[in-house]
C-alpha cells in the first residue's frame, strides 16, 4: 500500500511539473505589450512649425522606473545626426521631449518606452521638417545624447531591459524534471508489482483439522 501511494504521488508530481511547463510556454506569447495610440509628429507627417514637444502616447500607463535609460526619444536626421539633450518626461501614458531640431529635411523620431508588464517597446516614426522663416536650427550631435551628459562625449546608448526576460532554461528544465519524476514513479510501480508476484499464494483449500 505504501509503495502504491508513493507511486501515485510521484506520478501526480510529474504530471504537475509537465502541466506547469505547458502553462509557462503558453503564457509567454499571450502577454500583451503596450502600443502607440498617438504621436507628435505622426508617421509621415510634414511639420511646418515646432510643436510644444515631441511625444508618443501608449494605450496604457507606462511603467515609469525613474531611470532615463529605460525610456528614450531621439530625433535623427537623414545624415545620422542627433538633436536634443536625451532627457524625456514620462507622465501616465505619454513620453515627451523638448522640440529640438535642425534644418529642413527628412527626420526620424526613435522612441522606446517600458510597458506596464515591464517589457521595453520601441519603434521609429519618419517625418519631414519644413522650417519656417527665421527659424534657427540646432546643431547636430554625432552620437545619440544621454540625459545629463555632454552630448559631444556621449556614446549611443543601447536599449535597456529593466524587467528582463524569462530564462530560456525554465521550460526545458521543468520538462526534464517532470520526465524524471514519471520515470521514477514507473520504476517504483514495477518493483512493487514484482514483489507482489513473488509472494506465495495462500492455499485454496485449507487442510482439514
Amino acid at each position: 500500500m505504501r509503495h502504491l501511494l508513493a507511486t501515485r504521488g510521484l506520478a501526480a508530481l510529474g504530471i504537475a511539473a509537465l502541466t506547469g511547463a505547458a502553462v509557462l510556454l503558453g503564457a509567454a506569447p499571450a502577454q500583451a505589450h503596450s502600443y502607440l495610440v498617438a504621436s507628435t509628429p505622426t508617421d509621415g507627417e510634414t511639420l511646418t512649425a515646432l510643436p510644444e514637444a515631441f511625444s508618443v502616447t501608449a494605450n496604457e500607463t507606462l511603467l515609469d522606473l525613474g531611470a532615463q535609460g529605460a525610456f528614450g526619444l531621439q530625433i535623427r536626421d537623414a545624415d545620422g545626426g542627433f538633436y536634443g539633450d536625451g532627457c524625456v518626461s514620462v507622465v501616465d501614458a505619454t513620453m515627451s521631449a523638448d522640440p529640438v531640431i535642425g534644418d529642413s529635411g527628412e527626420y526620424t523620431m526613435i522612441w522606446q518606452v517600458v510597458s506596464a508588464d515591464g517589457h521595453p517597446v520601441s519603434g521609429e516614426i519618419p517625418f519631414t521638417w519644413e522650417a519656417p522663416d527665421g527659424f534657427e536650427p540646432a546643431s547636430a550631435h554625432e552620437a545619440a545624447p544621454v540625459c545629463g551628459e555632454d552630448p559631444a562625449a556621449s556614446p549611443t546608448p543601447g536599449p535597456a531591459d529593466p524587467a528582463g526576460e524569462t530564462s530560456p532554461w525554465v521550460f526545458p528544465i521543468t520538462v526534464v524534471l517532470g520526465i524524471l519524476v514519471l520515470f521514477l514513479a514507473l520504476r517504483l510501480r514495477n518493483r512493487a508489482t514484482a514483489r507482489g508476484d513473488d509472494r506465495p499464494e495462500p492455499p485454496s483449500n485449507p487442510p482439514a483439522p
